[in-house]
């Protein structure tokens, strides 16, 4: 469960019991906290700053595969504990600096430093999102998505880069799922122009092909250009790999649908260029990390959540009001039912129970969590959810 911190100032004015003061503080995104609590601090002769650890205010009902990060060994926080301060760290130079959008996107960060995951073999589209995102990043290929997620959480990469929906084929819908079943933060985004390319070996022409080979929503985003070469279609995991296919059978009727950056890799011709049926052709991709940036009100920032909903007429609409009363523009609603629940049983229906499916809502919006109308949004939206989380505030990709 989460919990929050309020510092405190106790001053102990006799033997008895001793006064403390708190100052009202917002904290994660636009909760806020404040009160006064008498504590027995006897051994106190002077203002000391004290940390208040309290559960949330509001109950939070677990959803899907969500499972919280037990803290190492067995001891778990049960109630209200009061942490004595240590006092303030002397070296301040050695503490771990937070995550900001100015590092992130500084011209002087250029990713060198940097491992970033992805899903395929190099020449994938997800590495070339990769490289834009860091242009000097070591790319690190893995075979699934789930393995991305966790090769950030176990720290054998700095990030990863995924993609979460398309202009052409819509929502990566396993990623969204992804997204809630992990505990990672998104830090950015990155659009990427698809440049699909019809690859075969050197010396064809690709009027001699007769089978073309492909992830299959590349030979379906092809479809008119295909059609007319009349091959037959073949699927393979990613893209990329589909150019290594080619590249390591050497048979000469055979071609591939992946970028031109994978027909470098794997020494094979481009035939032919932007052979999509829909030139603009863009997939958005989420940069996800293990902590939060610091979001600001500097540059255009996107906010990612995740809610659902209590039952009742009209539940949808107050909970999208609440955004709308504020200016707050959407980008993005996608619905997932919840795979563990997926049935609301309603009593009121003319025969027996009816059952309904209980879902799962992710919203886009045009705001930073640094800005009030953002903060107020999500109070607000708390009257109507019974689970919210935040999965990221972060610099809107405005470059393709």
């Amino acid at each position: 469960m989460a919990l929050k911190l309020v510092p405190m100032w106790a001053c102990c004015t006799n033997q008895q019991h001793c006064c403390t003061y708190t100052q009202s503080l917002k904290l994660g995104y636009g909760s806020r906290l404040s009160g006064s609590t008498f504590l027995n601090l006897r051994v106190h002769k002077k203002w000391e700053c004290l940390v208040l650890l309290s559960e949330t205010e509001r109950a939070i009902t677990p959803v899907e595969d969500e499972q919280p990060l037990a803290p190492p060994g067995d001891a778990s926080v049960q109630e209200t504990q009061i942490i004595r301060s240590k006092g303030f760290h002397r070296d301040l130079q050695s503490l771990p600096k937070p995550l900001s959008a100015t590092y992130l996107s500084s011209g002087q960060h250029d990713g060198s430093n940097v491992r970033v995951a992805y899903q395929g073999i190099p020449g994938a589209y997800s590495e070339a999102a990769a490289l834009k995102a860091y242009p000097k990043c070591e790319p690190v290929p893995c075979d699934q998505f789930e393995a991305a997620f966790k090769a950030v959480e176990l720290w054998l990469v700095d990030k990863a880069v995924l993609p979460i929906e398309n202009s052409v084929a819509g929502s990566i819908h396993r990623n969204y799922d992804l997204l809630l079943r992990h505990r990672l933060h998104i830090v950015g985004e990155v659009q990427l122009l698809v440049n699909h390319c019809l690859l075969g070996l050197p010396g064809i022409r690709k009027e001699e092909l007769k089978r073309v080979v492909s992830h299959p929503q590349a030979l379906e985003q092809c479809n008119i250009m295909l059609n007319e070469l009349g091959v037959a279609r073949l699927s393979s995991d990613d893209t990329s790999s589909a150019a290594q296919i080619v590249a390591s059978e050497g048979t000469r009727d055979t071609g591939a649908v992946a970028s031109a950056r994978a027909a470098e890799i794997y020494g094979l011709s481009i035939l032919a260029e932007r052979i999509q049926d829909d030139p603009d052709n863009i997939t958005r991709f989420l940069i996800l990390a293990r902590e939060p940036i610091i979001s600001g009100t500097d540059r255009p920032y996107k906010t990612s959540i995740v809610f659902t909903l209590e039952e009742g007429p009209g539940v949808l609409f107050k909970a999208l009001a609440v955004f709308a009363l504020r200016e707050i523009n959407l980008t993005k609603i996608e619905s997932r039912p919840q795979r563990k629940r997926p049935l609301r049983v309603v009593d009121d229906s003319n025969k027996g129970s009816a059952k309904y499916f209980d879902y799962l809502f992710y919203i886009d919006f045009e705001a930073s969590m640094a800005d009030p109308r953002a903060q107020y949004a999500l109070e607000h939206l708390q009257e109507f959810a019974r689970f919210i989380r935040v999965l990221g505030c972060y610099p809107m990709d405005t470059n393709l």
